[in-house]
């Protein structure tokens, strides 16, 4: 029983700094940040035990620890060990950094506590064994992270942005609340492992999925709610890099933790698959009309959870699961190291020409891309191998296609050639191998990805056509760059389609209605 009930002592190591910091409210903090720092390092301890305990014993849920149905549960298994892991690790990192970072700021105190409370809030949801829990941490984790998004309240941008959040999240909050109140009502207990095991396609676990998915594509800031999440740039960078690497992870979780019960909804999985699938391709093309190095990374971001949402509609439970390790890794690292990468660039000898690739490059490309990805399938085995996996390593080629073109530009270096080639072979290598990996881990955890019907056919095919279209304009760009249309798309990009700006005076609107 010690044992289950382990993986709190990470959290309450957390929340107990937390109500430290409420010590240091307004000066100084003394010796609290690197407190936070070692509090981070220890809760990480105890997440890697507790995978350990998942290995040795396999998957287990501790006793509740309240009455009827209401209190604190842990659910361990290779989805929350996982999560819990690299929470607590990118936790760590980020107060480690925010200790220099924030050091000489009036409100760091304050500032070490929230981030505390929004970690050990994170660690809660990820390790819930029972719905209320689950959404009591939801709930938890959107409102200390506000706090974070405000530690400038003066600045009128924060404000709006924060506003802006606080109307995603309460409407995420209420669409989980419904689904949790279904779950317990169709299923007479809150233990999700109960739940997960028992899942039947009846109409209620229809309506709960559908809450279940509302409430994380808003959590997951996707079309047309997105914008947000680009607008949450007056926080301090460690609040960025928390949020983008961890906080905003919770709605492929929940996706994730609900497998079974999205598995019974088979329409809403194709919704996931159409609306991530739209919001891949949008997020990625407005990135790279961005001149901000933070505002690229947030509309990266977006586009990455979208790519997630996705292989959940295609019930790639397991590549999802590991997309977000994958993501959350390279988006700590990416704004945390931000200021270093502009100094960076702008040291660098400005390059002499580019080799722009000609049509037929692109397409000798796209062909040898994959070619390479058909023989490592091969050399791997496709069998055993989901159709709706094997379609996703298509798509994640094409973008290895587009780096392939600029080696192939009639223009370009050998060793560019070279090291293209090696690149699209590295990445169809571990394509295969980190999914076999991921399979392996999750095996008896998630469920295995159903053969696809009709209609799950009909979207990969979509999803390959658009996919494929957007690589070979990208790749072809350079082009038709000049032509008078190009222009006017990159405004109309750069400004995100303007759906943000839609969102705006709606907000405003309602914002001078309630204050009426």
């Amino acid at each position: 029983m010690f044992l289950t009930l382990l993986p709190f002592l990470a959290p309450a190591i957390l929340i107990g700094l937390a109500l430290r910091a409420r010590n240091f409210p307004g000066q100084r903090p003394g010796n609290l940040p690197r407190l936070a720092e070692w509090g981070a390092l220890a809760a990480f301890a105890v997440s890697a035990i507790s995978a350990l305990i998942v290995i040795l014993q396999g998957p287990t849920t501790s006793p509740l620890i309240g009455v009827f149905g209401v209190g604190l549960s842990a659910r361990l298994d290779a989805v929350s060990v996982t999560m819990l892991c690299l929470v607590s690790f990118i936790g760590w990192i980020v107060l480690r950094y925010s200790a220099t970072y924030m050091d000489g700021e009036m409100r760091q105190g304050a500032f070490t506590g929230w981030m505390c409370a929004t970690l050990a809030s994170v660690l809660l949801l990820v390790m819930s064994g029972n719905l209320i829990q689950l959404l009591l941490a939801w709930t938890a984790t959107s409102l200390s992270l506000h706090q974070l998004l405000l530690f400038y309240p003066e600045r009128t941008t924060a404000q709006r942005a924060a506003r802006k959040k606080a109307v995603v999240a309460r409407a995420s909050e209420a669409a989980l609340a419904v689904s949790v109140a279904v779950l317990v009502g169709a299923y007479g207990t809150t233990d999700i492992a109960t739940i997960l095991a028992t899942a039947t396609p009846d109409l209620l676990t229809v309506f709960a999925a559908l809450g279940i998915a509302l409430a994380a594509v808003l959590a997951s800031a996707q079309f047309p709610v997105h914008g947000w999440l680009t607008e949450v740039m007056e926080a301090p960078t460690p609040v960025s890099a928390l949020l983008h690497a961890g906080v905003i992870n919770a709605g492929g979780f929940l996706l994730i933790r609900f497998a079974d019960v999205m598995l019974a909804a088979p329409g809403i999985m194709a919704l996931l698959v159409m609306l991530g699938g739209f919001t891949a391709l949008f997020g990625g093309l407005v990135m790279l009309t961005q001149p901000a190095v933070k505002t690229s990374l947030a509309w990266s971001t977006i586009a990455q959870m979208a790519f997630m949402v996705m292989q959940c509609g295609l019930a790639l439970f397991p590549l999802a699961l590991l997309h977000i390790v994958a993501h959350s890794l390279y988006k700590a690292h990416a704004f945390l190291s931000a200021g270093e990468a502009v100094s960076n660039v702008a040291a660098i000898r400005r390059p002499g020409p580019v080799a722009v690739p000609s049509a037929r490059n692109v397409m000798q490309a796209f062909g040898i891309g994959i070619v390479i990805y058909a023989v490592v399938g091969g050399v791997f085995g496709f069998d055993g191998k989901s159709v709706q996996a094997i379609a996703l390593g298509v798509i994640l080629i094409f973008g290895v296609a587009y780096l392939l073109a600029q080696g192939f530009a009639d223009a370009a270096p050998g060793a560019l050639t070279r090291r293209t080639v090696i690149y699209a072979a590295a990445t169809s290598i571990s394509y295969f191998v980190l999914q076999i990996v991921a399979l392996k881990l999750t095996a008896g955890t998630l469920p295995a990805t159903p053969s696809p019907g009709p209609l799950e056919w009909a979207l990969i095919i979509l999803a390959l056509i658009s996919f494929g279209l957007v690589a070979v304009a990208q790749a072809t760009f350079p082009l038709w760059a000049t032509h008078p249309a190009a222009a006017g798309l990159r405004v109309h990009l750069s400004n995100g389609l303007y759906a943000n700006a839609l969102f705006d005076r709606v907000l405003d609107g309602w914002s001078k209605r309630a204050t009426t």
